[in-house]
């Protein structure tokens, strides 16, 4: 295989000559893919093949989309199929804008989603901080502005096993990419009846999909959202690794998934989601990638979602929903106390939105093969200290906002260290995004924009792991707004 290094124009991008498949670097954000090159073809065939116009073959190339372009016609000049991804929970923060980045770069994109989490924000009395559309307007939006159609199925995939069965039947996906689950550890620990609901939804609707693969697609690629949580925190002395750790049983060394240590029961339900998928890989050889254990995400828009304020993702913020940095970013913008559990001293993995889209679309273009032990990829960009987090909003804040720690709601460790191997996405290419002042000072920006839209109940903690967790919250003085400036 030949490497190419330099940087190609838009006429060899979409048009290639004869030759063998070729290890390729392209600009852009893809690094090291495996192209096969047609062995003739006309750009405007191509174009047409695709239903792309010329300006915006342009406008991909410019924004360093040189891979799509590539990979893109080499499959439809070389007649190959479209790659059919069910994206199960794709109304959700992460599943919308991967949906779009799939449909982006080629794939054909059926949504599946029972409307739960806009179903919790009611029950939550919330609402996303962006005014998201329904699913029939997001979906008609993107076909406006891309030309490319999304289905959605309106289904519980964690009820009705003939309905999945049906479902999985019917499209014959290539992928089957997983967010369907419930996904707060605070909401999973709130109530019994929500610890209880986590678990039935989490669990079987891993299963019946499982069930589904194998009855009628059992060469297909199941790609399944983890999380780093599963790991809990300060427990690995060392780096946490990809999945998979050396140990010795007696006299016998093996290798065997690495130790879990789930700190809520979302992650929970996440450790038992390994367990079957473990089952089915060694009794039915599916070919599955799970996890993708990922960091916490911050961030709004993506390239994507961008391109019309219909497709706007949705941005929570409460106590519940709202991942800590996106939290604090509200509470900077507004002029509200920017409030660290406990002395700030947990260190976390973080990872912007726009990379999780990215990241399972170079999932679904590396799958295992049949027969292999399951993927396991640490989907994470870096690690921040969560009170130099606070002390970078504090700085940033328009409206004066100040750091004010308050009991922590969780039963962990008050200060830890954290280090993890990301290798596997690094080893395709993967450049992620990373945090910076200006990173987010953007994001305080998006929420300034929608700031009349914040609703208040449950910015402080309202879920808690035990009494003790309670009681220390409870008796302590809430957090306020800013003096007014």
């Amino acid at each position: 295989s030949s490497r190419t290094t330099g940087r190609q124009d838009l006429s060899s991008a979409l048009v290639s000559r004869s030759g063998p498949s070729t290890l390729t670097k392209l600009p852009g954000r893809a690094g090291w893919m495996t192209t096969t090159s047609p062995r003739s073809h006309q750009p405007d065939s191509v174009l047409h093949k695709l239903k792309l116009s010329t300006r915006e073959a342009c406008r991909r190339f410019k924004s360093g989309e040189m891979d799509w372009a590539v990979r893109a016609t080499s499959a439809a000049a070389a007649g190959d199929k479209t790659p059919v991804s069910l994206v199960l929970g794709g109304d959700g923060f992460c599943g919308w804008p991967t949906a779009l980045h799939l449909s982006e770069h080629g794939h054909k994109v059926i949504i599946v989603d029972n409307l739960l989490r806009r179903k919790i924000d009611e029950e939550l009395g919330t609402q996303s901080l962006t005014p998201i559309k329904s699913p029939e307007e997001r979906v008609a939006a993107w076909k406006e502005v891309s030309g490319n159609d999304i289905e959605f199925v309106n289904m519980d995939v964690s009820e009705s096993l003939p309905e999945v069965m049906d479902l999985i039947g019917k499209y014959k996906p290539d992928n089957i990419i997983h967010f369907a689950e419930i996904r707060a550890a605070p909401y999973s620990m709130k109530t019994p009846g929500n610890k209880a609901e986590t678990v039935r939804n989490n669990i079987l609707g891993v299963h019946n999909v499982l069930i589904s693969m194998l009855e009628h697609v059992p060469d297909a690629h199941l790609i399944h959202l983890g999380t780093m949580g599963v790991y809990g925190y300060g427990t690995v002395d060392g780096a946490i690794p990809e999945g998979y750790v050396n140990v010795c049983m007696g006299k016998k060394e093996m290798e065997i998934v690495a130790p879990y240590h789930p700190g809520s029961v979302y992650h929970t339900t996440k450790c038992l989601d390994n367990v079957l998928f473990n089952f089915y890989v060694k009794n039915d050889q599916l070919r599955i990638t799970d996890d993708l254990h990922q960091g916490i995400v911050w961030g709004v828009e993506t390239p994507e979602t961008s391109r019309d304020p219909r497709l706007v993702n949705r941005l929570d913020v409460d106590s519940d929903y709202g991942t800590v940095l996106n939290r604090f970013a509200v509470q900077s913008a507004l002029g509200l106390d920017i409030t660290p559990y406990g002395t700030g001293g947990q260190t976390r993995a973080f990872i912007n939105i726009a990379d999780t889209a990215r990241c399972i679309r170079i999932a679904t273009e590396n799958p295992p093969n049949k027969g292999e032990r399951v993927k396991i990829f640490n989907q994470v960009a870096e690690s921040h200290r969560v009170r130099d987090l606070a002390g970078m909003l504090e700085k940033i804040s328009p409206a004066g906002s100040r750091v004010k720690n308050i009991p922590n709601p969780r039963n962990e460790k008050p200060e830890n260290e954290l280090e993890v191997v990301n290798q596997n996405f690094r080893s395709f290419g993967w450049d992620p995004v990373l945090l910076d002042q200006g990173k987010a000072q953007e994001l305080v920006d998006t929420i300034v924009k929608h700031k009349d839209r914040l609703i208040m109940n449950n910015i402080n903690p309202t879920s808690f792991w035990g009494k003790k967790q309670a009681d220390a919250c409870q008796e302590a003085e809430p957090a306020e707004a800013a003096p007014a400036m």
